[in-house]
């Protein structure tokens, strides 16, 4: 069943975020791979939990059309640039890249982000203009946009005379000119087979591949997926895996993988140029090299961005540990962020002087909050502190640098004055503000990462859910003053117990609620927002003195305001340096560091008496 090189073509899709790429790849799915009535689950390429929910891809993921006898390998990868780490193997497994840019909203600074990683590996563009059935739209503009774009991004002669094809993902329809008949997606397996060059590779050299993704399933062990540089290998050749630490591990090949559709199948041999999966190996790492063990050849690891921001993860150790998740103790969340770091290159993990307690740094806010909520959904109970972000020292001058971004946005023309108001107070620099449509805005901020952390809850708060915020990292600058990201103390609870109305109300007037009426909460923990700037240890759980004169009657008529719903993103924006988020399969509860009332005071005093 394998195929001859010729017959293949690699390729990855690129995007903005939201631009349509997952619905499109389904598009194609369903144009070159799929039987006539089977079904199809929508937006099938993004089969993972979090990304059908937030709308985004999040891991890269291959997937083959067969059109015209020639198979078409596809790579979907992430737009975000937290994600880099993903993004730089899968571009590597590629001979061009399909951009995919919005024709309402054009080129976009994600999409510049993978653009630029494609560019510098020499890789060249096929323009599809997407959404082109929305009213309103202008196809030459953005074709404008994209010309600037890969100007700015230094893209040679070849690069500029990009091939350009128009296209509704959700239609379902290509055309090469906007005039043509809207029949299908056919023109665009067309464009990709005319422009795309065939898969290249010695078939008689040595084996060579470099895992660029891997796989774990419970029967088959680790799978290795990546594109045969040269060579070729069968089920039960022996080969050599040569492993990050420089150590080397001889294994036999159980099944050789292709891809078809959202498929997996055994194929008899692997080839030069094809992508495919490898099992057999005890051990994997993304980046190490598959090879032969007559003649070795090993690849240079994989260059990834630094990470940008750090945050504690430790061991759950309040009163409720225990009482909704399935692992809870150190060795369990230490086995699973080692087990992440073999996939997840741009993570970084290190032990700490506390028992328990492991520094985890990533790409930047939405790498991290990722791996917390789906550590959560595995069963993990944690706790989180607040996210800091990774200082470095300028080695000419020696002054201290942090990171900053480049964030673009989006935004009803309604909505530009607290948002502008917002992000000067957090040390935003505005570089461009220019109308991007009727009745909208485009602003371009160069900002401080830690500007940035738990900002986006904020941001759809003020522009009404209308608003698009995008961020990206551009470089290191000087350390500006401090943000004050939290204006107010909070409502601590005295004891544990289980929340009543009676309780809640009283405490209404000092502040907003996090917790409802029976809920269980302990000595420690936050219960809401005080309207003062100091922190207050309040009891939600009073009960209502009972005697021949009071009865519980009354309390059916205490009416109490809604709480404040936490999410994750929230949660970790709003804590300071000494308060934790615990994160469990089934609450997020935000807590002192310190439970202890007396301690925390004791604590507090240290530093000034020392």
């Amino acid at each position: 069943m394998s195929a001859p090189a010729p017959s293949i073509r690699n390729v990855a899709i690129i995007a903005h975020v939201d631009h349509g790429k997952t619905t499109l790849v389904d598009g194609l799915l369903k144009q070159g791979t799929f039987r006539t009535g089977e079904v199809v689950a929508e937006r099938a390429m993004d089969s993972n939990d979090l990304e059908r929910e937030r709308g985004i891809t999040i891991l890269s993921k291959c997937t083959a059309v067969t059109w015209k006898g020639v198979r078409i390998n596809i790579v979907d990868t992430p737009g975000h640039a937290d994600f880099g780490g993903e993004v730089e193997r899968v571009l590597g497994m590629v001979d061009s890249v399909l951009l995919l840019v919005d024709a309402y909203e054009g080129a976009m600074p994600q999409t510049r982000f993978v653009t630029q990683k494609a560019f510098e590996m020499g890789l060249n563009p096929i323009v599809v203009v997407n959404k082109i059935d929305r009213p309103g739209v202008d196809p030459h503009e953005v074709m404008d946009q994209v010309f600037a774009l890969f100007d700015s991004l230094g893209a040679n002669d070849k690069q500029l005379d990009f091939p350009v094809i128009y296209a509704s993902g959700r239609q379902g329809f290509a055309i090469r000119e906007l005039g043509d008949e809207r029949k299908d997606l056919g023109p665009i397996l067309d464009l990709i087979i005319e422009k795309v060059p065939p898969a290249g590779g010695d078939l008689e050299a040595p084996l060579l591949m470099q895992v660029a993704t891997l796989d774990y399933d419970d029967y088959l062990g680790y799978m290795a997926i990546g594109r045969m540089r040269a060579g070729r290998s069968k089920v039960g050749d022996r080969v050599l895996l040569a492993h990050r630490d420089g150590s080397k591990e001889e294994f036999r090949v159980q099944k050789v993988l292709g891809f078809q559709g959202l498929k997996r199948f055994e194929l008899a041999e692997a080839l030069a140029g094809d992508i495919v999966a490898f099992t057999g190996m005890a051990n994997l790492n993304v980046g190490e090299t598959i090879t032969s063990i007559q003649n070795p050849t090993i690849l240079p690891l994989l260059k990834i961005d630094a990470p940008t921001i750090t945050m504690n993860f430790r061991v759950n150790d309040g009163p409720f540990a225990g009482k909704e998740g399935k692992y809870v103790t150190s060795r369990n969340l230490a086995e699973r962020l080692q087990r992440e770091l073999k996939s997840n290159v741009a993570l970084r993990v290190e032990d700490t002087a506390d028992a328990g307690v492991f520094r985890v740094s990533g790409r930047g806010e939405l790498h991290l909050t990722v791996l917390i909520e789906t550590m959560r959904r595995e069963g993990y109970e944690v706790c989180v502190s607040q996210p800091q972000v990774i200082l470095t020292t300028d080695p000419e001058t020696g002054k201290t640098l942090e990171p900053y971004e480049h964030a673009v946005i989006d935004l009803d023309e309604n909505y530009v004055g607290p948002v502008v108001a917002e992000l000067n107070r957090r040390l935003g620099q505005m570089t461009e503000m220019r109308p991007s449509a009727v009745g909208r805005t485009r602003l371009e901020y160069k900002i401080p990462a830690r500007g940035l952390i738990g900002y986006r809850s904020q941001f759809m708060t003020d522009t009404r859910g209308t608003g698009v915020l995008y961020t990206q990292f551009a470089d290191y600058g000087p350390q500006g003053p401090d943000i004050r990201t939290r204006q107010n103390g909070v409502l601590i609870s005295s004891d544990t117990g289980v929340s009543n109305a009676y309780g809640l109300f009283s405490l209404q007037e000092r502040g907003q609620m996090f917790i409802g009426a029976s809920i269980s909460n302990y000595s420690g923990m936050i219960v809401g927002i005080h309207q003062r700037d100091n922190d207050l240890v309040v009891n939600p759980n009073k009960v209502k003195a009972l005697n021949n004169i009071r009865t519980t009657a009354a309390d059916e008529k205490l009416i109490l305001a809604p709480p404040r719903q936490l999410t994750l993103e929230f949660a970790l924006e709003f804590i300071n340096d000494d308060e934790l988020v615990e994160v469990t399969p089934a609450s997020i509860r935000l807590r002192k560091m310190i439970l202890d009332h007396n301690e925390r005071k004791r604590s507090e005093k240290g530093p000034k008496h020392a």
